[in-house]
């Protein structure tokens, strides 16, 4: 990837700039694509332990297939790979041009970043998880999501009818993205923001609390409540209770929409570093600084997710997953949460391994099942080699 000014760039297509071939380079600049909010770093930032190790000849099967990590890596469109090891920061890839400085877009990451903001004010008694949506955000009575609670949102159990089609151009997603401010254009009586989205889902696709149905949209309505309960834009938000506290070492950014609304469910932008800190909060029962800031009784619940309401073709990834609280178990019963996002993006946390690893990709796919089994069982072989 080219680094110096290349005015080829010019012909970047914005309604192209988050798809490939285009995301190798826009992943790592998308404050040069589209409006973003800065979410402010730590005055005092969490230093890493670092104890270098090669783990390049890790090896693993997948699929049918053996290779080792390093083959991995330079065969999955890696833009950073990093491995935390009780407290340690062991291994750190860059490639496609970042660097321990850039930025990156990290997608459905960033709903697990709205929801432990989330988890942090409940914990204060400022949110309550089974209250109504409709309480905090009175407007949605006329809408689908009358009648569910926070829990169903963060979940993704609510009844709310939604389309989440990456590629279809009549889509909700495809909606979104406009209203996001992604995208320019759109079609007649599409909605020109995400609040205006929000007030369209009128309708329903079932019962509230039935299964879970990934819906991109649901943390966006987290996000409203957040700001409504709190009176603070989401980017402040995570940068006073979440970024700045844990000890973040450079400024994250979230994309906005025309109003200014953070793209909550997958506009947020951080370094590798600092989301292996993220990751390490869920990986040490909630600790940064010296001090509590997760609680744990939020990451006790979040490990708790039910297998019955998890089906479909989501058991491709995680035949015995689960999902809870905006993260996914990689088998219910167990600790392991991750964070991930299209593209192949993905944060692992194992408590009981104390192990951390952070992979940020640009995939030519929004979504490949064969990659994410491939990730998930390197990193397995790295935790078993470690033990």
């Amino acid at each position: 990837m080219q680094t110096a000014h290349d005015p080829r760039r010019l012909a970047i297509p914005h309604a192209e700039w988050d798809r490939a071939p285009w995301n190798r380079y826009t992943f790592q600049h998308v404050r040069e694509q589209v409006p973003t909010a800065q979410v402010r770093r730590s005055a005092a930032p969490h230093a890493w332990r670092l104890a270098p190790q090669d783990l390049g000849a890790i090896s693993f099967a997948c699929d049918g297939r053996r290779m080792n990590v390093a083959e991995f890596l330079a065969s999955s469109y890696t833009d950073g790979f990093c491995v935390v090891h009780r407290g340690a920061l062991i291994t750190e890839h860059y490639d496609n041009g970042m660097n321990a400085h850039s930025i990156h877009l990290v997608q459905s990451v960033s709903k697990s970043v709205t929801a432990t903001v989330l988890g942090i004010l409940a914990g204060r008694g400022e949110i309550r998880l089974d209250a109504l949506v409709t309480h905090y955000l009175p407007e949605l009575e006329a809408t689908a999501y009358r009648g569910a609670t926070v829990q169903h949102l963060l979940d993704m159990t609510s009844g709310v009818l939604w389309d989440e089609d990456y590629t279809a151009p009549d889509s909700h997603c495809a909606q979104m993205d406009v209203a996001a401010g992604w995208k320019s254009g759109g079609k007649p009586g599409w909605p020109a923001n995400m609040w205006d989205q929000v007030l369209t889902l009128t309708q329903a696709r079932g019962p509230h609390g039935q299964d879970f149905s990934y819906r991109s949209i649901e943390t966006d309505v987290l996000g409203f409540v957040l700001e409504r309960v709190s009176g603070a834009r989401l980017p402040e938000l995570v940068s006073r209770e979440l970024w700045a506290p844990m000890g973040a070492a450079e400024d994250g950014c979230f994309t906005v929409d025309p109003t200014g609304f953070a793209c909550a469910n997958g506009g947020f932008n951080a370094t590798l570093r600092d989301l292996a800190r993220f990751g390490l909060l869920y990986a040490s029962g909630g600790e940064a600084q010296g001090r509590q800031l997760v609680p744990m009784a939020w990451i006790d619940q979040t490990r708790n997710g039910n297998p019955e309401l998890f089906k479909g073709a989501y058991r491709e990834v995680l035949p015995r997953g689960a999902y809870r609280n905006q993260f996914w178990l990689e088998e219910a019963g167990r600790r392991v949460l991750l964070a991930r996002g299209v593209f192949g993006q993905l944060i692992y946390m194992d408590p009981d391994a104390e192990l951390v690893a952070v992979k940020l990709s640009t995939w030519p796919e929004f979504i490949n099942p064969a990659r994410t089994r491939t990730a998930l069982a390197a990193i397995r072989a790295i935790r078993d080699a470690l033990r």
